[in-house]
């Protein structure tokens, strides 16, 4: 299954120069980097980022992540997946800008079928 971390276009380029990263300031203050499903992203997207033009949705193999990913409840009662270790760039599939197209993000078509 493909999940997705929204990233502003200064942390993915952080994550490309250092090869890793403990994710953006609210993933250091919890202790895990927050990722979405690709039916979740849209909604983090507009509660976390909302008109916010410089984000890069990135995409990750969960099953290539190990034992550190873990599904916990979150927003909704929804199971979120949290990672527990640092982020490398070696675990990105793809990266690419995820625009804002009158007031909403504008996120690949096909995502959800692409994701699983």
């Amino acid at each position: 299954m493909m999940i997705f971390k929204i990233f502003r276009a200064s942390e993915w380029e952080a994550l490309r120069a250092a090869g890793e990263t403990q994710g953006a300031p609210i993933d250091i203050a919890d202790g895990y980097i927050h990722f979405s499903t690709a039916q979740q992203a849209p909604e983090t997207a507009a509660k976390h980022f909302a008109g916010a033009t410089d984000l890069m949705l990135v995409c990750v193999d969960a099953d290539k992540l190990g034992a550190e990913l873990k599904w916990e409840v979150s927003r909704g009662g929804q199971l979120f997946p949290h990672l527990y270790r640092n982020l490398r760039l070696q675990d990105v599939s793809w990266a690419q800008p995820l625009p804002l197209v009158n007031g909403t993000h504008s996120f690949p078509a096909g995502l959800d079928e692409a994701s699983q």
